[in-house]
């Protein structure tokens, strides 16, 4: 098959269109930002792409145009049409699909090679815990198919079939079907299929990471996403388990709405069913039910790291992996790209890149590096405010919440619709705010001090400040 794919430099159909050609079809593709990395990623395996989405790119032919979200029926200024491909395969009556629906019916549920799939769902944390997850069953012999929304620095790929049977015992867990682990999120498939990504994958394992309100851009409140939720929920069979974080209040009414498969918690307090830590995120013991059954230590940072690695280790064992199997591969786990991943240090100042973009992450992110480093070191948050949500403004009043554990906090408000100044008062003189890159690298650079921790937080490029920090600090 033939399949030209419109938008594929984004994460998601960037890994799908791997998938793809590593499954034999021939792949093309279309995005008006055809840049590196993931233009070298996909023309190394041999995928031609175009820039832009002209209606001349009809004469390709393909058997199936397959749609990304970043795609719409939008308008330009002078009323031309922002995708004319996508006019022209819709007056051309040409077949198309969504990401999510050709990766379901090609990829994790064809008929000649039905997968067992694991998925990850939550506000946060998906990529963390997706990782984990193939890293756990790929320790365990199973040979794990993933896609996953980041780099797994274990893999160094996105996305990968992996194993087309599950292997025999004496290789590992023995079942029918072999396993595919991937990111599922809640953000709507393609401007024609408005339902969640995530619906379209049918797991038999779901984790259920969190619930917090994101996507202010498609979703009215945090009732619409439990909504989305409880579909993903109603997907599971019987057979199959919900891996639950037990401390959601959010998730707790998603499942009061209606559950049909069994339930693992983690998070649980005490020595009821499920799993829990006992220790600090970066060494602790693994109980189930109050009996200990492995042991993590780890160079990751911070409790929400600690709630992945539980999630992940009872969506592992749904699969046949003991838990101190999982315990043990998480050991190993080296984690992803752009997970507090140091940049550089210069002076006796560390520079980190991590990709935390919602308050809560924010927070969390900034509580394990306050916990590694201490509390006397100094750390100086930067961050930009750029996912759809914080764009609009919707959780501006949690910025100084977010921010409390960091010693200054340096914002980047380019862009914005509100002021950040207004947003940040409460923290007076430890926020600075700065409308572009270069003056934000400025103010960085006179406030730091020999043994400061720089975070640079953001889910995008962030204008390549990591490299201007450490080049202006040298």
């Amino acid at each position: 098959m033939h399949i030209h794919i419109l938008g594929i430099c984004g994460t998601f159909m960037g890994g799908l269109a791997a998938l793809a050609r590593e499954a034999g079809h021939r792949v093309t593709g279309c995005d008006a930002g055809v840049y590196p990395p993931m233009s070298d990623q996909l023309r190394a395996l041999g995928i031609e792409l175009i820039e832009g989405y002209g209606a001349d790119q009809m004469t390709l032919q393909p058997d199936m145009y397959v749609v990304g979200n970043v795609v719409s029926r939008a308008r330009l200024p002078d009323g031309s049409p922002k995708f004319p491909l996508m006019e022209a395969i819709l007056e051309s009556g040409a077949p198309y699909t969504s990401g999510p629906q050709w990766l379901c019916e090609h990829v994790l549920h064809h008929p000649s090679c039905p997968r067992h799939v694991l998925a990850v769902a939550g506000t946060h944390g998906k990529t963390t815990t997706t990782s984990m997850l193939a890293w756990i069953l790929e320790c365990a012999g199973l040979a794990p198919g993933f896609l996953v929304g980041g780099v797994p620095l274990d893999f160094g790929v996105s996305a990968r079939l992996g194993a087309s049977r599950r292997p025999t015992p004496g290789e590992g867990p023995a079942g029918a079907e072999p396993v595919f682990v991937i990111e599922a999120d809640e953000y709507d498939t393609a401007f024609f299929d408005k339902r969640s990504k995530f619906v379209h994958y049918r797991p038999r394992t779901a984790v259920l990471n969190n619930l917090e309100f994101d996507h202010a851009d498609i979703f009215a409140d945090l009732a619409a996403i439990e909504t989305q939720f409880h579909h993903l929920v109603r997907t599971v069979p019987a057979s199959g388990r919900l891996v639950v974080n037990a401390r959601e209040e959010a998730l707790e009414r998603v499942l009061a709405r209606g559950c049909w498969s069994d339930v693992a918690r983690f998070g649980v307090r005490g020595d009821v069913p499920g799993f829990r830590a006992r220790g600090e995120p970066h060494a602790f013991d693994v109980l189930k039910a109050g009996v200990l059954v492995g042991r993590v230590e780890w160079a990751l940072l911070g409790e929400h790291n600690q709630m992945n690695a539980l999630a992940a280790i009872a969506a592992a064992e749904h699969v046949g992996v003991a838990p101190q199997v999982a315990c043990e591969a998480l050991a190993r786990f080296d984690n992803v790209k752009r997970r507090m991943e140091v940049k550089g240090e210069v002076r006796g100042i560390t520079v980190y890149d991590d990709f935390a973009h919602h308050p809560t992450a924010i927070r969390t992110t900034v509580d394990g590096l306050r916990r590694k480093v201490g509390p006397d070191a100094r750390i100086l948050a930067v961050f930009e405010p750029r996912s759809n949500t914080m764009k609009l403004g919707t959780m501006k009043a949690l910025l100084p919440w977010s921010l409390e554990d960091a010693d200054l906090a340096f914002c980047h408000s380019g862009g914005l619709g509100w002021d950040a100044n207004e947003a940040l008062v409460e923290m007076g003189e430890r926020a600075v705010v700065a409308d572009t890159i270069d003056a934000l690298v400025a103010k960085v650079v006179k406030t730091a001090q020999p043994g400061d921790h720089i975070l640079c937080m953001s889910n995008g490029g962030f204008g390549g400040i990591h490299a201007r920090l450490l080049s202006a600090l040298g």
